[in-house]
């Protein structure tokens, strides 16, 4: 019989060790690794094989319902800031205290817990003891020294990046050529979703390579620098315009529906617009970081082919600032202002040498 574990790709072992563990769920499971690696669809898969009759059978009403999002019992908890409140633990908490309304359990989903560092005190005693019927599901990138005693009362499920070539594969099987296949994968460092998302965006490609022809265009002109940034920041913005569309659509049909129903506003908007105000910043900060990578990708593939001590040096320094610009990220900085201070600093490192020895390699790739 099929169920829903059945159409997972990637990520084998947190599916098998899931698959069994709906059987008989305990209190709280700890989903830990890079994010975008297919595990809202796992964790739905879960939600709905603890919930359905039939262990997840896949076609009833609560496979569906969870599928979708919209079952009762399955609570999906995301940040509002860069960081969780202890008011929004507060609300986790009073959220897991409920009993279940359709059947024997809810599942409470809790993202980025490793940004709840501030919130764990508030946090520990509910996930170590929450309330019949109440499954925990944590989602973090790293458990950081904060949330260790957290992390510690959960079931541990490790998730794992995808190699390149098993996304290009999974791609290409959903119709993608398969040249444009490998660089998408690439661009998406074996995150499944994000190469998906990005195979839908025609332009994903052409942004990648202007990232990577950055060392090539810098000199010691600050003006030079002010032009890459605005380009940079034009990038990102055309990066969120489908995304944007599709949001103004699901609002439109949202009071379309609102309507219909004889309300005059439209209940839940300011919840919505929220969620969307998240999952734009959530994709602009992917955005940047990919093109980050990229970007340092051009100094490792001069690293890897200059035979000049210095020249080595200044490519690893100019990882090393690019390194530094991608972690400040998780504090939600002002996109401008970081990619200002990263390009001044990097076309200081060489005054415009790696550029004209990455021209001579022929970036971008």
């Amino acid at each position: 019989m099929s169920t829903v574990f059945d159409s997972l790709a990637g990520n084998e072992a947190a599916v098998a060790a899931l698959r069994a563990a709906a059987v008989a769920p305990v209190h709280a499971y700890l989903l830990v690794g890079p994010r975008d690696t297919g595990e809202q669809e796992l964790v739905r898969a879960f939600a709905a094989a603890v919930l359905c009759s039939k262990g997840g059978c896949g076609t009833c009403s609560t496979c569906t319902r969870v599928a979708r999002g919209v079952h009762p019992d399955v609570v999906e908890v995301a940040r509002g800031g860069p960081f969780y409140s202890v008011d929004e633990a507060r609300e986790i908490v009073r959220l897991a205290a409920r009993k279940p309304m359709e059947g024997r359990h809810q599942i409470v989903v809790v993202s980025d817990l490793h940004l709840a560092e501030r919130a764990a005190p508030a946090l520990l005693k509910t996930v170590e003891e929450p309330a019949p019927g109440t499954v925990f599901v944590l989602l973090a990138e790293q458990v950081p020294p904060a949330l260790q005693t957290v992390g510690s009362r959960c079931v541990v499920v490790p998730l794992r990046a995808l190699p390149t070539r098993a996304v290009a594969d999974l791609l290409v099987a959903q119709g993608v050529e398969t040249e444009r296949a490998a660089g998408l994968a690439a661009a998406s460092a074996g995150r499944i979703g994000r190469a998906r998302r990005l195979a839908a965006d025609p332009h994903a490609l052409q942004r990648r390579d202007a990232w990577r022809s950055l060392p090539e265009r810098l000199d010691a002109f600050g003006a030079t620098v002010a032009v890459c940034v605005d380009e940079l920041v034009q990038l990102l913005d055309d990066a969120t315009a489908n995304l944007e569309e599709r949001q103004r659509a699901e609002l439109a049909d949202m009071a379309s529906r609102a309507a219909e129903a004889g309300h005059k506003s439209l209940p839940g908007r300011s919840q919505v617009e929220e969620r969307q105000r998240r999952e734009v910043r959530r994709w602009r900060t992917e955005e940047l970081q990919a093109g980050l990578s990229a970007l340092a990708g051009a100094y490792r593939d001069e690293m890897a082919v200059v035979r000049s001590r210095p020249a080595i040096a200044s490519a690893g320094q100019a990882v090393s600032l690019i390194g530094q610009a991608s972690a400040a990220l998780v504090r939600n900085p002002n996109e401008r202002l970081l990619l200002q201070a990263l390009l001044i600093r990097l076309s200081r490192l060489d005054a415009g040498g790696a550029g004209a020895r990455l021209a001579g390699l022929g970036a971008p790739r």
